[in-house]
């Protein structure tokens, strides 16, 4: 057991974020305090869930870009409902947009589905609808921390046993997903689809059904961080986490899920976004330009597809030897 685990992607994965750890530790050691790394943590909450969401897309080999848009979209709703009706429970808030983007993402599934445009096409095309009905509907205004209630904004800042709630729901969601994935139907399926969608056709599972649902977990997790991440940083606009969709992604394919579908994990995911958040967090406190972190972060993503392409190579030539051997 341990063998197969350190052969793993998630523990050179591991092996990464503690020897960055390091580095960072040698220039500056206060970063590695319990305290500072549960602030990473909080930091990269946001990052987590979306990357949760966009792993199960990828792995039915589709791909979702109008995450962050969707993300925005909800936001701007739940500063709007919270200024205009103040007194609506919070819960509420969260709920309807978080419904509001298992919409938005059912909107994708179903283009994909039930008229087959490819997915990369439907969500560059939502990306833009979703950013220009936040226009719409803000009139291209801010809403800024004075115009919210003290409730609406405090929630994610509130600390349950030393951490904040958004660390929180993180957790829960890490754990929600990997029950999802590791005992539910609905998980299984997922990876058959990426892997062989032919064969999963005859196992009696429907293709299409099992994208859109994908989607709308992806949705759905995208809702509830817009409410986070609006509440949070107490700030609503048109811009709202403009280009984190790419963020997301590259968590996803640093963490070991295939673009090609059928392979990944919770765990790989979540790695991802850790090693992300921590050069996000890093690099101001070491005097490096924070432009690094683009540098930094396509390396490892080329360098993580590589390991993808590399570690599918052996399959392929055995089944080609296999095949030169009955012939």
């Amino acid at each position: 057991m341990l063998v197969t685990f350190l052969k793993s992607r998630e523990a050179i994965l591991t092996g990464a974020l503690l020897l960055l750890l390091a580095l960072i530790a040698s220039r500056f050691p206060a970063f590695v305090a319990p305290r500072n790394l549960a602030a990473v943590f909080n930091d990269t909450a946001p990052l987590i869930i979306l990357a949760l969401g966009q792993m199960v897309v990828i792995l039915t080999r589709c791909i979702d870009l109008s995450v962050a848009a969707n993300l925005a979209l909800c936001g701007m709703v739940a500063a709007l409902l919270n200024v205009a009706v103040p007194g609506l429970p919070v819960v509420v808030i969260i709920a309807a947009v978080t419904a509001l983007g298992a919409v938005l993402g059912a909107f994708n599934g179903i283009l994909v589905w039930k008229v087959g445009i490819p997915p990369i096409v439907v969500t560059l095309g939502t990306l833009t609808i979703f950013r220009g009905l936040i226009f719409l509907i803000s009139d291209g205004k801010w809403i800024n921390a004075h115009e919210m209630t003290a409730p609406f904004k405090a929630l994610p800042r509130a600390d349950i046993l030393g951490l904040p709630v958004l660390s929180w729901l993180a957790i829960l969601m890490i754990a929600g997903f990997a029950l999802l994935i590791g005992r539910m139907p609905l998980g299984r399926s997922f990876f058959a689809v990426g892997g062989n969608p032919h064969a999963a056709v005859y196992t009696g599972i429907d293709v299409g059904r099992t994208q859109f649902m994908a989607f709308v977990l992806s949705g759905a997790l995208a809702g509830l961080t817009g409410y986070l991440w609006v509440a949070r940083y107490a700030v609503a606009y048109v811009d709202i986490a403009a280009g984190f969709e790419l963020d997301v992604i590259a968590a996803c394919v640093i963490g070991g899920i295939s673009i090609a579908g059928g392979i990944g994990s919770v765990g790989g995911a979540v790695l991802g976004a850790l090693f992300l958040g921590i050069i996000k967090n890093a690099l101001p406190v070491v005097n490096i330009s924070p432009f690094w972190q683009m540098a930094i972060s396509g390396a490892a993503i080329i360098i993580a597809v590589t390991l993808n392409a590399r570690s599918s190579r052996p399959k392929g030539r055995l089944i080609l030897r296999k095949a030169e051997a009955t012939t």
